[in-house]
């Protein structure tokens, strides 16, 4: 059902999908509040750098310029009486830069409820799209579209989110360990582009469990409707892998991926372990490689990869992007922009050790396959036909 600004309706009590689309880069958030109209904590807010809350009530996943939120309305806690979905830009940016912006829900891979956002002239770069939100023992849907001044970092302090101070400041004199503060949220977000291909993060004994994420635009597995459909027709959606290039310090080199289940491993040599292997981009969130920060001193480099498995290599219409997750730190992403649709194989960034240090580089460059990839830049491994 399409919906003007204001309209409700009632939306069923169980799992949910709601959809944000837009026709450029915008940042999605969900926050869950309750009868102040405002957060409880930092874990009620849900968006790119904290992509669940607590419970896991809520969940994010993003492709492109698509981002989804699994809401399960069944475990919600009591007290929860809404969940706001808002919109902002990056920079300068402005709503009516989008081009397009709805939001929809969707109960059982049916839509219920859909509302085109009026972008045009729109001069705010902040928006709060809907909400779902309780009414006598029920839930609802309504299509807001109210602009909002300023960006994310205002929007979720106007719901009560502690927001947390990125702007360094110089180091104190020592000083007795103070009672630790409340938690806060970090708002920053790394984007790699080709101005701004590299990052490095100080060097650390433990980086933790860095997580490596590949998500792609999703709209049906099946020919004939949806993006992916028809775009490779038949049953299949793309399948999309991701995969990785793996150098110890010693010399000993791997491949990370699902084509001759190369799975590798977490905790033992080479401290890289591909999660699964999703062949349809129906699972929330795509494809993940964790990287095992304790044993960082131990790897020497780590080199991402995607594939087109099945289907006519056309990166255009993925929308892929890719996010690395390391703990304590700002979500570092690089979108698969550039593509080149007659190859299938993308370089996509690399993590390399120095001197106890992550430096992640955007690397964004297409080839025919894993020998080509490999000859570039140098690997050295032996190459045969396989299958999943």
């Amino acid at each position: 059902m399409n919906m003007t600004p204001g309209g409700n309706l009632p939306v069923p009590n169980q799992t949910l999908i709601v959809r944000i689309q837009s026709g450029a880069p915008v940042d999605v958030s969900a926050f869950r509040l309750y009868a102040s109209g405002k957060v409880n904590g930092d874990s009620d807010m849900v968006f790119y750098g904290q992509t669940a809350s607590d419970d896991r009530t809520v969940i994010y996943a993003t492709a492109g310029n698509s981002t989804s939120f699994t809401v399960d309305l069944t475990r919600l806690r009591p007290d929860v009486e809404k969940i706001a979905f808002t919109a902002t830009c990056d920079g300068q940016q402005t709503i009516a830069n989008l081009q397009r912006l709805s939001i929809q829900v969707d109960a059982n891979n049916e839509v219920v409820a859909n509302g085109n956002v009026d972008i045009n002239g729109r001069p705010e770069a902040a928006l709060i799209l809907g909400e779902l939100y309780r009414r006598n023992g029920s839930w609802k849907f309504r299509f807001i579209a109210q602009g909002f001044n300023g960006g994310l970092k205002p929007l979720a302090e106007h719901f009560g989110v502690d927001i947390a101070d990125s702007t360094p400041t110089p180091a104190p004199a020592p000083k007795p360990a103070p009672t630790p503060a409340p938690s806060s949220v970090n708002l920053s977000k790394v984007s790699l582009t080709k101005e701004k291909p590299a990052i490095s993060l100080t060097k650390k004994d433990d980086f933790g469990k860095i997580r490596i994420n590949l998500d792609w635009h999703r709209e049906s597995k099946s020919g004939g409707s949806g993006l992916l459909g028809g775009l490779f027709g038949g049953n299949k959606g793309i399948d999309l892998d991701i995969g990785a290039f793996v150098e110890l310090q010693g010399g000993h080199k791997s491949v990370i991926q699902a084509l001759g289940n190369g799975f590798g491993d977490f905790n033992r040599m080479p401290y890289v372990e591909l999660q699964g292997d999703d062949r349809t981009g129906d699972v929330a969130g795509g494809e993940w490689i964790f990287v095992n920060g304790r044993e960082w001193k131990n790897i020497k480099q780590v080199l991402i990869f995607a594939f087109i498995y099945e289907g006519v290599p056309n990166w255009s219409k993925t929308d892929g992007v890719v996010t690395i997750h390391v703990p304590e730190q700002p979500p570092i992403e690089t979108r698969l922009t550039d593509g080149n649709n007659g190859r299938g194989m993308c370089a996509i960034a690399r993590l390399v050790n120095e001197n106890g240090s992550i430096k992640v580089e955007r690397l964004n460059e297409f080839f025919k396959g894993h020998r080509d990839m490999d000859n570039a830049y140098g690997w050295g491994f032996r190459w045969t036909a396989g299958s999943k």
